[in-house]
């Protein structure tokens, strides 16, 4: 059961992240959820040592939906970035 609620709050975050910068028309409902785990983990990362404040995507918390996000957020900003210096 943990996975599957892992699987929407992934797919929530990484939504709402794509829609934050402006990726969502290139992206789709699976790369959503890739976008929102591995967003979680970064999230995670970052939020661990900086604040001392965890949450989990396996049991939905505002906390971890947050962190998610956030973490969504810097993964689709390196994203952006590595593409923009390919490009030129």
């Amino acid at each position: 059961m943990g996975w599957i609620i892992a699987l929407i709050v992934g797919g929530i975050a990484g939504w709402l992240a794509s829609m934050v910068m402006n990726r969502d028309a290139s992206m789709g409902v699976v790369w959503n959820i890739v976008v929102g785990c591995v967003g979680s983990l970064i999230g995670n990362a970052l939020s661990g040592p900086l604040f001392g404040v965890r949450g989990s995507v396996q049991q939905f918390s505002l906390t971890g939906l947050i962190i998610a996000f956030v973490g969504a957020v810097v993964l689709l900003g390196i994203v952006n970035l590595a593409q923009r210096k390919t490009i030129r």
